[in-house]
């Protein structure tokens, strides 16, 4: 099995842009070191901490529907459900190489795996 870079993932509302077009499908990259120490550098991130997350998520998103220059404006316009998701799918791509949650039926208590990258409306 080769290492997995890349992940895939669909987020609950989109981005929306400002012909009105909704992107939710994208492509986030593990990563690197450099990703994670270059932000601290970044103005906007000395004068308010929780930016942090904005230039880290821009840095690393490397696909968003059509868009493919994902910049620190395109995470500041997303929606707050949007941002809590993709932070989660970063903490669980870059900690566990892995975008599968384990999960359990709550009927018959089967246990299993998602995808947090995959559509869950087609599951």
């Amino acid at each position: 099995m080769a290492f997995k870079t890349e992940f895939e993932f669909t987020l609950p509302k989109g981005f929306v842009d400002k012909d009105g077009n909704v992107h939710q499908k994208g492509v986030m990259r593990l990563a690197t070191a450099k990703d994670e120490i270059v932000p601290l550098q970044d103005y906007r991130v000395q004068n308010n901490r929780a930016y942090l997350v904005i230039i880290l998520l821009s840095r690393v998103i490397s696909k968003l529907g059509d868009l493919t220059a994902i910049n620190p404006g395109v995470i500041e316009g997303l929606y707050s459900s949007d941002l809590a998701y993709l932070q989660e799918f970063y903490r669980k791509i870059n900690e566990d190489g892995s975008a599968a949650v384990p999960v359990s039926c709550p009927e018959c208590k089967h246990k299993f795996e998602i995808d947090m990258g995959s559509d869950l409306g087609e599951l």
